[in-house]
């Protein structure tokens, strides 16, 4: 970001610029949006009860460039320290009370002819290495894209919540009760409570961890 060496174990961002773009303040889990006090949900979001979503910085703050070129340029310089960014957030929410951690981690998946085409699963890369700092398994083959959809970029919200519609599937045999969805970045959350209706159908509990989130318009 800086251009300047990085004179520690740090890959990809120095510690002065990741600290910069992370949040300073209390922020909202559910719809991003900084509140005064520190709480889990601000009031408008209590009355809502919407998908708790956790990450260390808000997609506008500096990072959301870096992160998108995980996803469309391969590069994965920093993925290491974003995720270990996330974990202190988790760890840090888990210590206020404001979440629990799950029982297992399960990447949003792509369509089986996206990840040919692209090579790689950038949440699958990023859940792998929460798995591993965390010790909390990650999941394979529970979660199904079963229906290729057209990319959600520049979709209105009413045509990417049609894009996605049946687009998931879960396996038979998923029983679990606490998960945490992973993902690169969540803007609308369109992706992530489509899954997630999907999961509390089984009575799952849910939660959203990611690189970076979008605040809720008007946020």
């Amino acid at each position: 970001m800086c251009h300047q060496q990085i004179e520690s174990s740090n890959r990809g961002v120095c510690s002065v610029c990741l600290h910069a773009s992370r949040y300073q303040t209390p922020v909202c889990l559910g719809c991003g949006g900084e509140i005064p006090l520190l709480m889990a949900f601000c009031g408008h979001c209590l009355a809502s009860t919407p998908l708790s979503v956790i990450a260390p910085c808000s997609y506008h703050q500096g990072l959301g460039h870096w992160i998108g070129q995980i996803k469309y340029q391969a590069q994965f310089a920093v993925i290491d320290v974003l995720v270990d960014a996330l974990v202190q957030r988790i760890l840090y929410l888990e210590y206020l009370g404001f979440t629990d951690l799950p029982q297992v981690l399960i990447a949003v998946p792509l369509h089986e002819k996206r990840l040919q085409q692209r090579g790689f699963n950038q949440a699958w890369l990023i859940a792998q290495a929460l798995s591993k700092r965390l010790g909390i398994p990650l999941v394979d083959n529970v979660l199904l894209r079963v229906r290729e959809t057209q990319p959600q970029a520049g979709l209105s919200g009413k045509l990417r919540r049609k894009n996605l519609k049946d687009a998931f599937t879960l396996s038979d045999d998923f029983n679990w009760q606490r998960v945490a969805l992973i993902d690169d970045v969540v803007t609308t959350g369109t992706t992530v409570d489509e899954i997630a209706r999907l999961l509390q159908r089984k009575h799952t509990q849910v939660q959203v961890w990611c690189l970076a989130r979008a605040e809720a318009p008007g946020k």
